[in-house]
Parts: C-alpha cells; structure tokens; sequence
C-alpha cells in the first residue's frame, strides 16, 4: 500500500474500531436485534469507507497520501473539487497565513474532502437499496421496514449534507479572511460538531456542558497530532539509522519508533472512538429536532 507511518497507524486504529463495532453487531444478531439489517448495512457502509480510504478497494488513485501538505513545493494530495483548489489557491498566496496556519488549514481542506468522499459512497449506497426496494412488486411489513431503513439513510444523508455546506462557507470565510483569533475551536471535526450542536435540540445547560467536552476533546486529538509528528520524525531517523549500520544505534531508534507507533495507535484509536460517542449524540439531538 505503500502508506507513511502515521497512515499505518490510523489504519490499525480504524480496523479496531471495526472489529469492536462487528463484535457488537454479532451478539445483537444472535439476540435477533437487527432483523431489519440496518446495523449490518452500516457496518458495510463503514469498511467501504475504510477501504477506499486507505486505497484497498482495488482503485490506484484513491488512496490518500498522508504526508505534509507541502512536498518539494507542491501538494501532497489533491483536493478533487475546483472550488476547495480555488480557495486553497487563493489562501496559500494571500500572505495571511503563517506556515503553521497554512498546515492546519490543509488539515481542514482535507476533512472536508473526506466528508464529501463519504457522503458519496452513503450516497450510492441509498440509491442502491432505492432500486432494488423499487423492483419489488408485492408490498409486503418487511418492505414497510425497509422503507423506514431508507428514511434514516435520507436523514443521515441530509445531516452529512448539512455539515458539508457549513464547512464549505467556513473554508470560504477563513481562505479569504484568514483565522479568527478569537474562535473558540481550532480542529475541523471539533468545530463540525459545534457548529452541529448548536443546531440540535440541546438545553442551555447541555450544549454548555457539550462545550467542555469539545474542549477536552480537542485537547486529545492534539496530544495524537502530536505523537503523529513523532512518529513521522522516528520513522525518517529509522530509515536513516538503517544506512549506518550502526546496530546499537538501530536498536535504539526501533526502540523509540516502537513505542511512539503503540502510543499513537492507541491515541487514534481513543480519538476515532470519543468521535463516534459525541457525533451519535449530536445525530440523536439532531433527530429529536425533526420529530
């Protein structure tokens, strides 16, 4: 596959989160609580997401090539839409950004291109299932339930809709005016979901405390953006190292590069998790709301 290090180590985190996700679905199964197949289509629609991702659904140029967003002055991945290329474009000459803040914007361009990617393969998804429930011609209380199945997929697909246009205006705004220093969140998934909750059916004493949790939350995902650097400046001194020949040398740094691979692993892992707790909470809210 040819991933980076950092890449390899979010693979792992991701397949975890699978694994965990397959083995709940297992029991509920036995017990008879998916008869519809909704958590099983779901669990399907994830590792599509996973494999596509990370190029292993047999087409070359999906994979995305996680390494910084400059290389030998031009960027390491594309954004594969020619309004997100225009702003990067115009946000990178417009001289308002520091080196630091060019690389946590491209961090942002590239979560918008992500959430669009999944949008798309939801999107396929949906109108799959639209043509087969069309060809049958009896209705039948197994097709009233695939109906409601469609239904949620509908919402789901109008909230991933809703978070794509207001993280294309936040790319508008920030490329052409540069950061507020005064904004209360910096990562773009803490963001998404404040801007989310905001929208969803919450207290004031609920969103308050959801704020505190962003806080928290962002906290985690820097300390892993961190560990991901380390590990990326491990695996260079590694290969570098591996040149030497100097063995005890060598065995230091795999030492190192070992321990910065678990600590990231593990970090990506609790990061991709924290994600999944607080964005089914803001999607119940955001269901509360339609009802």
């Amino acid at each position: 596959l040819h991933l980076s290090a950092v890449k390899l180590a979010e693979l792992h985190s991701d397949l975890k989160i699978q694994e965990k996700d397959e083995l709940s679905w297992k029991k509920l199964k036995a017990e008879g609580l998916d008869e519809d197949g909704e958590k099983e289509a779901k669990l399907r629609r994830n590792l599509n997401v996973i494999m596509t991702k990370y190029g292993m659904n047999g087409k070359k140029d999906s994979q995305l090539v996680d390494t910084n967003y400059i290389k030998d002055g031009t960027e390491s991945d594309t954004l594969d839409d020619p309004r997100l290329e225009k702003l990067w474009s115009k946000a990178k000459t417009s001289g308002k950004f520091s080196d630091e803040e060019l690389d946590k914007l491209w961090r942002e361009f590239k979560h918008h291109k992500e959430k669009i990617r999944e949008y798309n393969i939801l999107l396929e998804t949906v109108s799959r299932t639209e043509d087969i429930h069309k060809n049958v011609i009896n209705p039948s209380e197994e097709n009233l339930v695939k109906e409601e199945i469609l239904h949620n997929k509908h919402r789901e697909l109008k909230e991933k809709l809703r978070s794509i246009n207001q993280g294309f205006e936040r790319l508008r705004k920030v490329s052409h005016q540069g950061y507020d220093t005064t904004s209360e969140f910096e990562e773009p998934r803490v963001i998404d979901l404040w801007d989310m909750a905001k929208s969803a059916n919450f207290t004031e004493k609920e969103l308050e405390s959801f704020r505190e949790e962003l806080k928290h939350f962002e906290a985690k995902i820097e300390k892993h953006h961190h560990y991901q650097k380390q590990l990326e400046i491990s695996h260079q001194k590694l290969k570098h190292v591996e040149g030497t020949g100097d063995k005890d040398h060598l065995n230091r740094n795999k030492e190192k590069y070992a321990m910065l691979e678990e600590k990231t692993k593990e970090l990506g892992y609790k990061v991709k998790k924290h994600l999944q707790d607080l964005s089914s909470r803001i999607s119940q809210g955001l269901q509360h709301n339609e009802l």
